[in-house]
């Protein structure tokens, strides 16, 4: 038998659920992530050629900034 708790195999308790991860799932995430990165990418555009308009959708610059900022994966 093997005494070491790191090699050991961790019992899981009956009442704990599995992950299971789909298709779907992986679709959906991806999306979200398609999504996020337009979305920046559009603010972006919009601070570089009308900046008047953060205003006007109710951002500060700094806000806007620090959402273009973000990598995609970052909600």
């Amino acid at each position: 038998m093997n005494d070491n708790p790191i090699l050991a195999p961790t019992a899981r308790p009956a009442d704990m659920p599995t992950r299971r991860y789909s298709l779907a799932a992986l679709r959906s995430l991806i999306a979200t992530w398609r999504e996020r990165a337009r979305f920046r990418r559009g603010l972006e555009d919009i601070s570089k050629a009308n900046p008047h308009m953060i205003d006007d959708i109710g951002l500060k610059r700094w806000q806007a900034e620090a959402e273009i900022a973000k990598p995609f994966w970052q909600p």
